[in-house]
């Protein structure tokens, strides 16, 4: 495969998961209204809902490319902490106090999803372990939040304005279910192509290039909020989203379809994850997240990329 074919499947593959999330969003959102499920526990669940990671995540393993798929649980996760959080930040300052349960949350999930790393392969135990946990952490913020709107984006708000019927939203959510499941094969087959032609590290596409390209949204949905004079909402949004990246990812991947752990991942990749997301927090115990803190998140990621592609 040459080396032009697969940087075109790979980009293809990701605007299709891009497209199809916005569909699918606006289709679930549509149910729920039709169901009459509160817009509150809408946008709580779904705020950090991430199919097109889930759905590059489980075609990586499928396909036996560990590295893609760990990629988009553990780059994706140092992505959204790093460049999302910091160069929102750096756009506009975050100013914002978040209940202690949810900084409880946010400093623990990278440092127990280690339990999926145990034995060179992530095991089915523990991802029934990491999904369980999560539903109790979704059930938990929905709770706690019953009295902030800590949760909510603006493609759910966006999704609540429009009409509804149910087949057009069992439609849509039908439609962007399966293209991101196409979408996420494209991007899959397109990094393996990447690697083999281009003679790159394989955790350097996995967990660096694969999971920023998927994932470069997620500075949008973290700047826009705060422009806004909503910072809790970006926030929140980052808490929920680590959550799914983490815990649900991991945990379905696990379950589904378990991969060989590269050393490396355990090595480095985990233990800067749990590093970065640790500052970030002790930036929110702070009450702040401004310009220098979101400087040095951006350098940190800088040295997580230029780590892996120099000398890792």
């Amino acid at each position: 495969m040459s080396v032009a074919f697969s940087l075109v499947l790979f980009g293809v593959g990701v605007a299709l998961v891009i497209w199809a999330t916005e569909r699918l969003l606006e289709g679930l959102v549509g149910l729920a209204w039709l169901l009459r499920v509160s817009a509150f526990a809408v946008a709580a669940i779904l705020s950090g809902f991430e199919p097109e990671n889930v759905a590059v995540g489980l075609a990586a393993a499928r396909r036996g490319a560990e590295e893609v798929a760990l990629g988009t649980v553990f780059g994706g996760a140092i992505f959204l902490v790093c460049v999302a959080l910091g160069l929102g930040a750096v756009l506009y300052p975050l100013r914002v106090r978040l209940p202690r349960g949810f900084l409880v949350l946010m400093a623990a999930c990278p440092l127990t999803v280690g339990v999926g790393l145990l034995g060179g392969t992530t095991s089915r135990l523990a991802g029934a372990a990491l999904l369980a946990a999560f539903a109790l952490a979704v059930a938990y913020l929905v709770l706690a939040s019953r009295h902030h709107r800590f949760l909510e984006s603006e493609e759910v708000r966006e999704a609540e304005e429009k009409r509804r019927s149910y087949p057009k939203a069992v439609g849509l959510t039908v439609l962007g279910l399966a293209v991101i499941a196409v979408g996420g094969e494209l991007v899959t087959v397109g990094a393996e192509g990447i690697v083999s032609a281009l003679g790159l590290s394989a955790l350097l596409v996995g967990m660096v290039l694969t999971p920023a390209a998927i994932e470069v949204e997620e500075v949008i949905r973290q700047a826009v909020p705060a422009r806004e004079g909503r910072p809790e909402v970006s926030a929140g949004n980052l808490v929920g989203t680590l959550l799914y990246f983490l815990w649900f990812n991991l945990g379905l991947i696990s379950l589904l379809v378990p991969v060989r752990v590269n050393p490396q991942v355990i090595a480095f990749d985990w233990p800067f994850l749990v590093a970065v997301t640790w500052l970030a927090t002790l930036f929110f115990v702070r009450g702040r997240v401004g310009r220098v803190e979101g400087a040095a998140l951006l350098t940190a990621y800088a040295l997580y990329a230029a780590l892996r592609a120099f000398y890792l």
